[in-house]
């Protein structure tokens, strides 16, 4: 019987022929933490007694949640990580380098075929360039720490074939919101959920991010796509010749396959308090909104920015609007700045803030008060997710973002179309 992806690679992983159900012990190729997480697996480790990390060249420390230190607890939590990074002679990506998600992307952590594990659900996001990659427990990350190895039961492949061309200002957030709203919050439960199909394909590597960043959101292990030339070329710009380019065989046995036609797919919009709670734009159009945030590990990248930037560009943000730009990470930044976004944002009102989580993780950049209603481009919507338990946080694409913090309400941005 034929392999899917994911059992090709806990197989290789694992040196076992594993396939969906089986439990296998798997070497794991790279390592990562950040200072929402990274606290509690450094202080696992030394209760384990460990003295060494098993490959420093393979650990990732990040401070990106909370960076700059907002309060003396998390400044403490930062001291904690960089001492242990110095010791251990592991690589620290300190405050303003970016999101740890872009980061470990960018690093050469991540390559098709590898086996990657975060101390954050959203590791998932790796699965783009082709790696096995999920989150995983803050004390299961400090046995990786010292052994480099985890147990892991080989997942069940959902496979999802997208096809069509996507119209104009409908972008791959709104073709992930659609699939997790088609899903449900728990309809791929410790799955992996395989992308694929021409559209998928058409899909520039920082769509692909988005699409996999948010597979956890239907309750996922991993979600991936087999890499392709757009992979390879990305990697070889970065410098990195590693991986195996796998692909599922034809006999390859999934537990379900969908399908979605996204031709006549409307933007997309999450509304509080579920991401599975999705509906097409025109459907909430005209709900008033108080602050609108483009950034995170789904919708921080150049691709989003660029986008954004184009609808602002020598305009103003609505009065009364917060607009809050992050950069995922310090050469997104760059590039921004060497393209002119970053003005054209500051030019529009908006607030650019430093590399990182910034509002998306409810820690110290863009709270929201009581009642206030945010349009974010990130992952999640949660009750309190960033701020008040009282306030309303929809989730949307880059552009409809953009357009609807011109217009201080919830807008379809193919109105820009109309001229």
């Amino acid at each position: 019987m034929g392999k899917t992806v994911a059992e090709k690679i806990l197989s290789l992983a694992s040196g076992k022929d594993a396939y969906a159900g089986d439990i296998v012990i798997a070497r794991v190729d790279a390592a990562m933490a950040h200072d929402g997480t990274a606290l509690l697996a450094i202080e696992a480790f030394k209760e384990m007694g460990g003295q060494a990390v098993w490959d420093s060249s393979k650990v990732a420390l990040v401070i990106d949640h909370v960076a700059p230190s907002a309060t003396e607890s998390f400044a403490r939590v930062h001291r904690v990580m960089r001492e242990f990074a110095q010791s251990h002679g592991v690589r620290l990506y300190d405050v303003g380098s970016g999101i740890c998600h872009q980061l470990m992307v960018e690093s050469g952590l991540v390559y098709p075929g590898a086996l990657v594990v975060g101390a954050d659900s959203h590791t998932c996001t790796y699965g783009a360039l082709g790696a096995f990659a999920t989150g995983i427990g803050s004390t299961e990350m400090a046995a990786v720490f010292m052994s480099g190895k985890l147990w892991f039961k080989v997942p069940e492949t959902l496979r999802i074939e997208v096809s069509g061309s996507l119209p104009p200002m409908v972008l791959s957030k709104d073709v992930i919101l659609k699939i997790i709203g088609m899903v449900g919050a728990d309809g791929a439960t410790y799955k992996a959920v395989e992308f694929c199909g021409p559209t998928i394909k058409s899909m520039s590597v920082d769509g692909r991010l988005t699409l996999c960043n948010m597979a956890v959101e239907m309750g996922a292990k991993t979600g991936i796509i087999e890499p392709d030339e757009k992979i390879t070329d990305f990697l070889r710009r970065l410098g990195i010749n590693e991986g195996l380019n796998l692909r599922s065989d034809e006999d390859a046995e999934f537990s379900g396959e969908m399908s979605l036609d996204v031709s006549d797919l409307e933007p997309q919009v999450s509304c509080p308090h579920s991401v599975d709670n999705v509906k097409s734009v025109s459907d909430v159009e005209g709900i008033e909104i108080d602050q609108v945030f483009l950034g995170s590990c789904t919708n921080g990248r150049v691709d989003d920015l660029r986008v954004a930037a184009e609808i602002l560009k020598g305009k103003s943000i609505k009065r009364g609007v917060r607009m809050i730009v992050a950069p995922a990470s310090r050469s997104i930044y760059l590039q921004a700045l060497k393209e002119g976004l970053i003005e054209i944002f500051v030019r529009a009102g908006c607030t650019v803030c430093n590399p990182g989580c910034g509002p998306c993780a409810g820690a110290h950049q863009g709270i929201l008060a009581p009642n206030e209603v945010c349009l974010s481009t990130s992952n999640r919507n949660f009750i309190g997710r960033m701020g008040s338990a009282d306030a309303e946080i929809y989730l949307a694409s880059p552009a409809t973002a953009a357009v609807s913090a011109l217009d201080g309400k919830i807008t379809d941005p193919r109105r820009l179309l109309k001229g």
